[in-house]
């Protein structure tokens, strides 16, 4: 009976261990290398990088934050930059995504864990959380091992706890990016932004590593311009090439795609530096970025341009004048972004609308170009001709990002365009349209479907994504 006592304790063990594992918080790895292991001294340190950022808080939702993860020596007064914007805000929940230095990972690992200790205290886990966000079919597991020694998120830790009251943070370690774990990672990672307004994704990563000071300021504001434009291709583009780099380039792309789905409109640099201008050796740099992504409302100075660009557009076009150019200092119009730009006869009759689903380009150049298609390329109609453009109506619309939706029940007529892929078809309304037509939802998905050249009903065999968009007439 002893005997089977025991053994029966034992098997119990077998399977408790592992969660009284988990819920030990994890100790520090790089206190006292990378920051300060005294409580008192690491406040003092912080403080006086939160402190030289003296800039008001920006408007609109702060949805996400780039920060460096090298040792606070070289990079914290860039880091306080970006931290300093969180001081008063009411976050509980952060995301918190950087790349993997010492394990080989394929995909993304997600911290199992109950906390995180920095000499400030302990740093709690959403462990449901970070349990929802997991898909081993997608390459995002939960592993504790890659973690072990890691310092990319730990860095960020005593920020966030100098900054933010009451939060708790789920650690995602990117390795080699994999398309799956990039669909799904980004994707669920942008519903919790969507759906939490008191939650943010801090992204962390270093610029280029050991160059001079000089090539490495030219990579570096290429990649931080495309980071601040939310150009995602762009950055592909530069780091395939190798004119620009980012240690964590992978989960910077993820992190991008994230915010992007949450509603990100545009970006802001708060800070730029490298490692020699403490060090003094501007002959082996590293570099470091602080930037803020947010969603904005176009401003009243934002629509005048869109429709003076597009009007434009439309205008120098036909009477074949060179088209418009824009120099500009907005940060919406320099951001990716998707339009369509509509033209109405007087009455209101549809005359030509063509536009993107997708943001390739910044939002200015998008605004030409599909005011230039609208005008001439609408094969539902003649190329508009000169002596017409006095009558014409110019209507922008900006879209948001493309949200897949599992039935219409999410559908919200005034507030939904729809776009539908079916049977290799595909068809798009916007917003305002089944509001224009007087539509109800049922009328407005069989219209869709005849759109794409489907029957009514062809709808319930395809693929529905919803978006919003901000119209600008």
């Amino acid at each position: 009976m002893k005997r089977l006592k025991l053994y029966l304790q034992s098997i119990l063990l077998f399977f408790v261990f592992p969660a009284a594992v988990a819920s030990v918080a994890k100790e520090p790895a790089v206190a006292g290398s990378f920051y300060p292991a005294d409580r008192k001294k690491l406040e003092a340190e912080l403080d006086s990088f939160l402190e030289a950022d003296t800039e008001p808080a920006g408007v609109g939702r702060l949805l996400a934050l780039i920060s460096p993860h090298a040792g606070y020596m070289y990079s914290g007064h860039v880091a306080g930059h970006s931290y300093a914007r969180l001081r008063g805000a009411d976050i509980r929940t952060v995301l918190l995504i950087g790349p993997c230095h010492h394990a080989a990972v394929s995909g993304a690992v997600i911290y199992p864990g109950s906390g995180l200790k920095t000499p400030l205290g302990v740093v709690p886990v959403d462990e449901s959380l970070a349990a929802s966000l997991a898909s081993d079919r997608a390459g995002v597991r939960l592993a504790a091992e890659p973690f072990a020694r890691e310092h990319s998120l730990e860095v960020q830790l005593p920020f966030l706890q100098r900054t933010l009251r009451e939060f708790s943070v789920v650690p995602i370690l990117v390795g080699r990016m994999t398309a799956d774990s990039y669909r799904h990672l980004a994707d669920a990672m942008a519903v919790v932004l969507e759906r939490d307004e008191k939650s943010i994704l801090v992204i962390s990563t270093d610029l280029s590593h050991y160059h001079d000071a000089r090539k490495a300021g030219v990579m570096d504001r290429k990649v931080l311009d495309a980071a601040e434009r939310l150009a995602a291709g762009e950055l592909e583009r530069l780091f395939a090439s190798g004119e620009g780099e980012m240690c964590g380039a992978g989960a910077v792309l993820y992190g991008l795609a994230a915010a992007r789905g949450a509603g990100a409109t545009e970006g802001e640099l708060f800070r730029y530096a490298d490692s020699g201008d403490v060090s003094g050796d501007k002959g082996y740099v590293v570099g470091y970025g602080a930037i803020g992504y947010y969603r904005r409302e176009l401003s009243p100075g934002d629509r005048d341009e869109i429709i003076a660009l597009a009007r434009g557009a439309v205008e120098c076009h036909v009477c074949g004048t060179p088209l418009p150019e824009w120099h500009g200092e907005s940060r919406r119009l320099k951001a990716d972004g998707a339009v369509f730009v509509t033209l109405k006869e007087r009455g209101g009759r549809l005359r030509g609308c063509i536009g993107s689903l997708h943001a390739t380009m910044p939002l200015y150049r998008s605004i030409i170009q599909n005011g230039v298609s609208a005008a001439s390329r609408d094969p539902r109609f003649a190329p508009v001709r000169p002596e017409e453009l006095p009558g014409l109506e110019v209507e922008v619309t900006v879209l948001s990002t493309l949200h897949p939706i599992a039935g219409p029940e999410e559908v919200v007529i005034g507030r939904d365009g729809l776009f539908l892929e079916a049977a290799g078809r595909s068809g798009v309304f916007l917003p305002q349209v089944p509001v224009e037509q007087g539509w109800d939802l049922q009328t407005y998905l069989q219209q869709l479907a005849v759109k794409a050249g489907l029957s009514p009903d062809g709808w319930k065999g395809g693929r529905l994504y919803r978006f919003t968009g901000e119209i600008v007439h």
